[in-house]
């Protein structure tokens, strides 16, 4: 690997992929007791490894496992602590006219590290795969997408039967972090990106519904989300680039939120501390490119220009146009093109094939090339 090489680079990507057939099976004959627990694991690598020969042959810098060992972006991730439970959802998370049928999940103890996670060994699995051109990256729930899964005025009656306030949960969130991510830089990484979905739903009109406040609320909620999540960036060594994805929901081609990030951006984009934010930018419902000018000196940008929710591949023109008009706000050297958000960041996947997927991210790489000449 080339010391060099870090994240976010000039044409990029989020993360998750289209899952491909033979691992959808093999997971639904897990799941059935069909396969055991070592078959599932042949295919995982089988497919894995398939798909960071893809990413190398598109000329990517980072590779990813595509989160090919995951039922969904986030909630594996909490599964693996202690004090959280799931089961099957019976109504489903509401989306644009779709129900997200993913895992309940609440806590029943003290979130604690247990002392080892499994997604490190799915990032070392990645990490072997690096060469003098390629940087493994890991993408996890931000600590504040942790906190908001508990603490949102649904869960928290729930929440509050384990903590006797919020301030206790926090610190035990921070903990059970700092501990993962010890453990994370010992297995070699130095590229981390933390999903957020908290700030789609602070800027959407429902806020206060789904928050159970005002706008006073809202900020102080804000303001608590950038303090975790800061808690958690502080602690990383130097050389982790950590870095974050701002996105509002995406499931089978559908989304949770709408709002630009005008409403945020003095919280968010000026006072998180991380290395870049990976902004989703595809439709209107993000709003315009102004809260760009909330970006500190030496932080970038990667602009989600291409949308992963539908198969059209946008006009290339029309993005370059796109990347100007946000240059007059951020100068083009600290900007990054990808698409809006993952493929699949749950594994039933978006509605559009693998070759246009491929596609999707051929075209993000030939705007790039032509714009940061």
């Amino acid at each position: 690997m080339a010391k060099e090489l870090h994240t976010p680079f000039r044409y990029d990507f989020v993360g998750s992929f289209l899952r491909p057939e033979a691992l959808k099976k093999a997971r639904l004959d897990f799941a059935a007791g069909t396969l055991d627990e070592a078959g599932l694991k042949a295919v995982e690598d089988e497919t894995i490894l398939d798909l960071i020969r893809k990413q190398k042959e598109l000329g990517y810098h980072v590779i990813t496992d595509g989160e090919f060992r995951r039922a969904t972006w986030h909630l594996d991730f909490m599964w693996a602590f202690d004090g959280i439970t799931h089961a099957p959802t019976k109504t489903g998370l509401p989306f644009a006219g779709e129900a997200a049928m993913i895992d309940d999940t609440w806590v029943i103890g003290k979130v604690k590290y247990k002392g080892h996670h499994p997604f490190l060994d799915h990032f070392r699995f990645v990490k072997a795969q690096e060469d003098e051109n390629t940087v493994a990256k890991l993408t996890i729930p931000a600590p504040a997408q942790f906190l908001a899964q508990f603490d949102m005025a649904f869960s928290w009656p729930t929440t509050h039967k384990i903590y006797g306030d919020e301030k206790e949960l926090i610190e035990d969130i921070v903990a059970a972090y700092q501990a993962f991510l010890k453990d994370l830089y010992a297995a070699g990484c130095r590229n981390l990106q933390l999903d957020d979905c908290t700030w789609g739903m602070l800027v959407d009109p429902h806020r206060f519904e789904f928050f159970g406040t005002d706008q006073a609320g809202i900020d102080a909620i804000c303001e608590k989300y950038v303090a975790i999540n800061n808690a958690v960036i502080d602690g990383t060594p130097e050389d982790m680039y950590v870095n974050t994805h701002v996105c509002r929901g995406n499931f089978h081609s559908t989304y949770a939120a709408s709002g630009g990030y005008d409403g945020v951006a003095k919280f968010l984009l000026q006072n998180e501390h991380v290395d870049a934010f990976y902004l989703e930018y595809d439709t209107e419902r993000a709003g315009g490119f102004e809260p760009l000018d909330f970006v500190p000196e030496g932080k970038k940008v990667v602009l989600g220009l291409i949308t992963t929710k539908t198969p059209e591949l946008e006009n290339k023109k029309h993005v370059i146009f796109r990347i100007q008009q946000a240059s007059t706000h951020l100068p083009l050297d600290r900007l990054c093109l990808s698409p809006q958000c993952g493929f699949a960041s749950c594994e039933i996947g978006n509605k559009l094939t693998e070759e246009q997927q491929w596609n999707k991210l051929k075209l993000v790489r030939e705007i790039a090339d032509e714009v940061w000449k």
